[in-house]
């Protein structure tokens, strides 16, 4: 890499683009997206320059990009491992960590960031867990015709122990990260594996957090200064904390007069700032910001708190399960989030746009990577990358 020329990314199970933007904010020049979906390939085209490749990852041919592509970064599909699907792991035919895996052998990267569901973390899913660190440690190791995945862990595993020096090896670090824990309006936790090549030396750590759970109620609940800041008035359940004083003495026993070091974490109210309140027929000026009649709370399902970050977006296959989409207002209405919303809380930019319906986009969402949180991920591996050039 010459001085003055920037990195350059290659974009595996793209989406909607949640990690590419954010790797592309973190300093890295996208060299192209690979995605199957048509919708999210309009949704790319619409808002990349970069080419967008529509195809099947495990139809698709890197010869071409040899040699041009210093990070892979990408979210292999998380329905295997999801709380919320099936579970079957390795079993499922929507794995795609071998895929993950066949883009670095054949690319031989600086570094790759991955990232999937906390579910990847079950201890049902211990084995196969320590499989996919192993398989990203050695790429150049495949699984052989015929061997099955334990056998695979079981000969990956003798070449740890031996510390025999192989073809391509990265050093791998893995975090479960809190969207909210960097300035992310919603509580999203999401597991990242981040890689660096043997013998470029790179010392690296994940970014530490910036926002707190803490600095948000002392902000709320000592000093005042959320409620000045929004001009809100605190919910029912708020007022009885505030009423209480149990959580205020607490905060202040615990930090004094001076709030956490940390900023306090980003609520739906304050990622919604400045849009209109949405009505059917939409709003002319503003892209995706329609109200989709039908929200109902249930038990389990009861939207997101105005005052709160969010619950994690949600994508089903048979479109939003519902409380997780949904904004519960204080009198005890909900809604659910418009597109325009929801891409707020995914932190997106306003004039980021999302090919297809409202169940679409929203799918499409709730399977994105927080821009943010990904910006700072992928900052920190690029600077990182820099001190060694």
């Amino acid at each position: 890499m010459r001085d003055g020329e920037m990195m350059k990314a290659l974009e595996l199970f793209s989406g909607a683009g949640g990690l590419a933007l954010g790797v592309k904010n973190g300093g890295f020049e996208c060299e192209g997206l690979l995605e199957r979906d048509k919708n999210a390939c309009g949704t790319l085209r619409a808002n990349f320059s970069s080419r967008v490749f529509e195809v099947d990852i495990a139809e698709f041919d890197y010869a071409a990009l040899q040699g041009q592509v210093d990070i892979i970064a990408g979210g292999p599909p998380c329905q295997p491992f999801s709380i919320g699907g099936k579970a079957r792991g390795q079993a499922d035919a929507r794995d795609m960590f071998p895929e993950a895996v066949r883009a670095i052998r054949a690319l031989r990267p600086r570094a790759f960031i991955f990232e999937n569901v906390k579910g990847l973390m079950r201890p049902s899913f211990a084995s196969y867990f320590e499989y996919i660190t192993l398989c990203l440690t050695y790429p150049s190791l495949p699984k052989k015709a015929g061997e099955a995945w334990a056998d695979h862990l079981i000969r990956l595993e003798r070449v740890k122990s031996a510390g025999r020096p192989v073809d391509l090896e990265y050093s791998v670090l893995f975090q479960c990260l809190n969207a909210a824990d960097y300035g992310v309006p919603q509580k999203r936790e999401r597991v990242f594996f981040v890689g660096f090549r043997k013998g470029l030396n790179v010392e690296w750590a994940f970014p530490k957090q910036t926002h707190s759970r803490k600095s948000l109620d002392y902000a709320k609940f000592v000093t005042g200064a959320y409620w000045d800041e929004t001009g809100a008035t605190p919910s029912p359940q708020e007022q009885e904390v505030i009423a209480d004083g149990t959580c205020r003495r607490r905060l202040t026993n615990d930090f004094g007069m001076l709030p956490p070091d940390e900023h306090p974490w980003k609520t739906i109210r304050q990622a919604l700032k400045g849009l209109p309140e949405p009505w059917a027929d939409g709003d002319a000026d503003i892209s995706g910001h329609q109200l989709r009649q039908g929200a109902r709370p249930y038990p389990g399902h009861t939207g997101s708190p105005l005052d709160e970050p969010g619950k994690a977006l949600k994508a089903g296959d048979h479109g939003v399960p519902g409380g997780e989409n949904m904004i519960r207002f204080h009198d005890g209405r909900v809604r659910y989030l418009t597109i325009r919303e929801a891409a707020r809380v995914q932190t997106f930019p306003d004039g980021f746009e999302f090919a297809g319906v409202w169940t679409e986009a929203m799918r499409q969402l709730g399977n994105a990577v927080p821009v943010r949180l990904a910006e700072a991920v992928a900052r920190s591996a690029g600077e990182a990358l820099v001190r060694t050039a």
